[in-house]
């Protein structure tokens, strides 16, 4: 199969990474604010310094966790039609973003404080877009006590979309362990859950090369239960890592490298994605600049290092509004950032529905960045190259100065051979524009209106809400 894909490493360059992130591990180390964590580590090995809070990861255990870690994963759904599994054989599968704490209201655009009503009409409007493969839990409930809401954004989601749920949040040990008693509910148990993972985790350092107490030993429950970690580190060039790309390459395969150490020094075999949302900060507002020259190539080089390690991998991937407002407030150079990360052979991406710089989230940008994402999709398929497709027969049937319009061929493979994109709503690409918005607006109203999601059980219900009851009296 051919595809098109941007490279960006040469092998050369992928050993250097390598090398080099392999020395900072060993001699430098990575800081672990856990001694529950460090202890474990010591028990595969690492060099603990309980004092400085430091595990010092040698080749040999880097090179053991990479040879247990899973080389596919299943990533599963309430409903198995809607399974996945990476990595991929083309294009990546797709979703949300974003972690807002408001939305724009979808009847008079202003913005408001986000809800768990919001959050399921995000789950059902993802349930019923089918370019959208899988769900984040896009919004921070805002009506439910903070040291709780993880616990009700993945409850949320799981009631309300039947495609896998990818949880952004976790908070400590307490709270992993929660997630995963409600979705055992769901699949009849924690073994079940095992074999059928219907939510992954995305698990992010402290750049530069740290682990937040909490977020780690939370990470070592998810592994123990089977969860898939993504360990989607955050570093910043100029700012929480060096401002050139190689170095923020290697401070990122560094962080991907110990926390894959840490989830199989947890479970051998534990599922876990390289992963990364690496962007240059703005040196004129110090603000994320997601959409910069250097983020595909960020991309693209993590890409390759984790295809070095036989490790499905996630990145960002795909948006295309950084304004305050539902629209395409982009530049035709900033589109292509965008649309170049899509091209560098991840398994995952995510990146519908977000504005403000994903501080924000709202309806109407998810069925833009859906339609324009299914427009563009087709640029990722596979195409076949082989006897047959090469069509000589054919060729040599026509001749020289023949026509092929009329020939048999032409007729029985052009639907497959073809892309063919949406035209009705092709006003809806222009940049720096709003004009689309009414119009998604009333998409999103409709499907809102008629899509249905099959309730769960009203038992699993009431024991799920009995759950986060007695979580939320511990978390007092």
């Amino acid at each position: 199969m051919a595809r098109a894909l941007l490279s960006f490493l040469t092998k050369d360059e992928e050993d250097l990474i390598h090398e080099h992130s392999i020395r900072c591990l060993e001699e430098q180390g990575v800081l672990i604010r856990s001694e529950s964590v460090l202890r474990l580590l010591e028990s595969v090995g690492v060099k603990a310094d309980y004092d400085r809070r430091l595990a010092k990861i040698s080749e040999d255990i880097v090179k053991n966790a990479i040879s247990t870690a899973p080389k596919e994963i299943d990533l599963c759904a309430r409903e198995p039609k809607n399974d996945l599994r990476i990595p991929v054989a083309d294009g990546p599968y797709a979703a949300p973003t974003g972690l807002a704490s408001y939305m724009t209201d979808l009847e008079t655009g202003e913005r408001k404080n986000a809800t768990r009503a919001d959050l399921a009409d995000f789950a059902r409007l993802s349930d019923a877009l089918d370019a959208v493969d899988f769900f984040w839990t896009v919004v921070v409930p805002m009506d439910v006590p903070y040291k709780s809401h993880t616990v009700h954004q993945l409850w949320t989601s799981l009631q309300n979309v039947t495609k896998h749920v990818q949880q952004v949040e976790v908070m400590d040990a307490e709270d992993a362990k929660t997630q995963i008693e409600l979705a055992g509910l769901i699949v009849g148990g924690k073994e079940e859950l095992r074999e059928r993972p219907i939510f992954s985790v995305v698990s992010s350092p402290i750049s530069p090369m740290s682990f937040e107490k909490g977020l780690i030993e939370a990470q070592v429950e998810l592994s123990r239960a089977g969860i898939p970690i993504i360990c989607m580190t955050g570093a910043m060039l100029g700012f929480t890592s060096p401002v050139t790309v190689a170095g923020t390459m290697n401070v990122v395969n560094i962080e991907n490298l110990a926390s894959l150490v840490i989830s199989q020094a947890a479970a051998e075999e534990s599922p876990f994605v390289y992963s990364s949302a690496a962007v240059p900060v703005d040196m004129e507002s110090g603000k994320i600049a997601y959409s910069s020259v250097e983020t595909p190539f960020l991309s693209s080089g993590q890409s390759q290092m984790a295809r070095r390690y036989g490790l499905p991998c996630m990145i960002g991937g795909w948006g295309l509004c950084s304004g305050s407002k539902p629209g395409v407030d982009m530049s035709f150079c900033e589109v292509s950032s965008s649309s170049l990360e899509t091209l560098v052979g991840a398994d995952l991406i995510s990146g519908f529905g977000s504005i403000d710089d994903a501080k924000g989230a709202s309806l109407e940008q998810l069925v833009i960045d859906v339609f324009t994402w299914e427009n563009w999709r087709p640029f990722l398929r596979n195409v076949t190259v082989d006897e047959q497709s090469i069509a000589v027969d054919v060729v040599m049937e026509v001749g020289q100065g023949g026509t092929f319009l009329s020939h048999i061929h032409t007729l029985m493979n052009f639907r497959e051979a073809l892309a063919v994109r949406g035209k009705s709503k092709r006003a809806w690409e222009a940049t720096l524009s709003d004009g689309m918005v009414s119009e998604a607006r009333a998409i999103a109203k409709k499907i809102l209106s008629q899509h249905e999601v099959a309730p769960l059980d009203s038992r699993i219900l009431e024991q799920g809400d009995a759950i986060i009851r007695q979580y939320e009296k511990r978390c007092v």
